[in-house]
């Protein structure tokens, strides 16, 4: 289930498209202004954000400004008034991947959004390196240091998952979503458990605390470039 971020200051809009989301089967936020919509951003991870341009306070354009200089690559969907070609091209050249112009079409939003999930999806890459460790989707093995580690498939999900979102913070049931997809009757414990027993096979003296507790919140992958 994608998870995706919504920042629309409209009430009713926001309602209107949330609705629409969820019923096409998508896991939906809302916030209501830029400073929110960072917060969020830092905070969690999505698979695609639906941006209002007009905003108060913060813009959606310093929004997009700010995640991209963060580095991060979401696919970011801007949803404008704004009719002029300028102020589209300005969006896509900070970052931006589509736009669509309102009011909005929902027909057209679900399939714009149905797009942009697949190309972020076309463009990872097969074999993933973070630090000393190597992911071979593929073949589905994972290395340290071109050691290979033994790992149950849900191990392997589960760090699969944490390389390619390092040093985001993700909780315990986002991760029962992603990684645990299908057994509905999983909770936290297992987690726990499973994160636990990866942890114990991925660090050593020479690079510990790869996967980090955050209080209150859920874990972190980290890694440093």
């Amino acid at each position: 289930m994608s998870k995706l971020l919504l920042v629309e200051d409209d009430p009713q809009s926001a309602k209107l498209v949330k609705d629409w989301l969820q019923h096409q089967g998508y896991q939906m936020e809302i916030a209501s202004d830029g400073d929110e919509a960072l917060h969020y951003l830092k905070s969690y991870v999505y698979d695609l954000v639906l941006l209002d341009w007009e905003l108060p306070g913060m813009s959606g354009l310093e929004v997009l400004k700010e995640f991209r200089s963060a580095g991060k690559s979401t696919p970011v969907l801007f949803l404008t008034g704004m009719t002029s070609t300028a102020f589209k091209e300005s969006g896509l050249d900070m970052g931006a991947d589509d736009y669509l112009t309102k009011p909005v079409d929902l027909r057209e939003l679900s399939a714009r959004v149905r797009a942009l999930l697949r190309r972020s999806q076309a463009q990872t890459s097969n074999e993933l390196r973070r630090g000393d460790l190597t992911l071979d989707r593929v073949a589905g093995t994972i290395s340290k240091n071109g050691t290979p580690l033994n790992l149950t498939p849900t191990e392997f999900a589960l760090l699969e998952f944490f390389i390619t979102h390092p040093n985001q913070v993700v909780s315990s049931d986002y991760l029962l979503d992603h990684v645990w997809k299908s057994d509905s009757a999983m909770t936290g414990a297992a987690v726990r458990t499973t994160v636990g027993r990866l942890r114990k096979k991925i660090d050593d003296e020479s690079s510990p605390g790869k996967i980090e507790n955050v209080h209150g919140f859920g874990y972190r992958f980290v890694h440093k470039d």
